[in-house]
């Protein structure tokens, strides 16, 4: 399983912004296991959203967010509720996050960062891969990561070497930094691009003291 912690509550609203209108949107796998998702994850969420005078446009739950099918399917069912928010908050891990912002033409804003607690992270039928580096940035790189879908992990692109919009590295391969640019152009958010990402914070990718003293880490507790 992945392992999502929350983030801030002071992060997530700098990272909303100015927008007043949010959906949000939860998944009752891994992360409800972690209390980071989940009904109790939106409950939690959604009085947190409306404490700091956000309007919480309408919440649901998906069992598996990185099942794009089961995600596309559910969520047409609230497209009313979604076309009236500014963006999504998605209480999930970094694959859920990618996932949504595939099938849902909107803003996607990540609740939680996701910790590698090592073994099998589980399986999805899909590109979307979560490298768990504990500082996810997904809401400036329009829910596609940098990390996964740059052959160099670069937190600030594109390298120079990209040529028509391939990656030097393979040259059957989209650049990144290429798809980002063309995603963030289509929801209207190329000013993100003006951000300066620092160098990461390895040490954020592993796990805490009090993580590893549980089962989550070590499952013979």
């Amino acid at each position: 399983m992945l392992f999502t912690k929350d983030k801030p509550l002071e992060e997530i609203l700098e990272s909303l912004g100015a927008e007043s209108n949010i959906f949000l949107l939860a998944c009752n796998g891994c992360a409800e296991v972690c209390e980071t998702g989940g009904e109790k994850g939106l409950s939690t969420m959604k009085a947190a959203m409306e404490k700091a005078g956000k309007k919480v446009t309408g919440t649901d739950s998906v069992d598996f967010l990185c099942n794009k099918v089961l995600v596309a399917t559910r969520l047409n069912r609230e497209m009313d509720k979604i076309e009236q928010a500014d963006s999504i908050l998605v209480l999930t891990c970094g694959i859920g996050v990618q996932v949504v912002s595939k099938v849902v033409n909107k803003v996607v804003h990540p609740s939680a960062n996701t910790i590698s607690v090592g073994g099998l992270q589980g399986l999805w039928a899909s590109d979307e891969r979560c490298e768990a580096c504990g500082d996810c940035a997904l809401d400036y790189t329009g829910g596609i990561c940098p990390i996964t879908f740059c052959a160099k992990s670069l937190l600030n692109g594109a390298c120079g070497g990209t040529h028509d919009g391939k990656c030097e590295v393979d040259s059957e391969k989209d650049c990144g930094w290429q798809l980002i640019y063309e995603r963030l152009e289509k929801i209207g958010r190329l000013e993100n691009l003006k951000k300066f990402h620092k160098a990461r914070d390895h040490s954020k990718m592993f796990p805490s003291k009090d993580l590893r003293e549980t089962s989550f880490y070590d499952i013979e507790k």
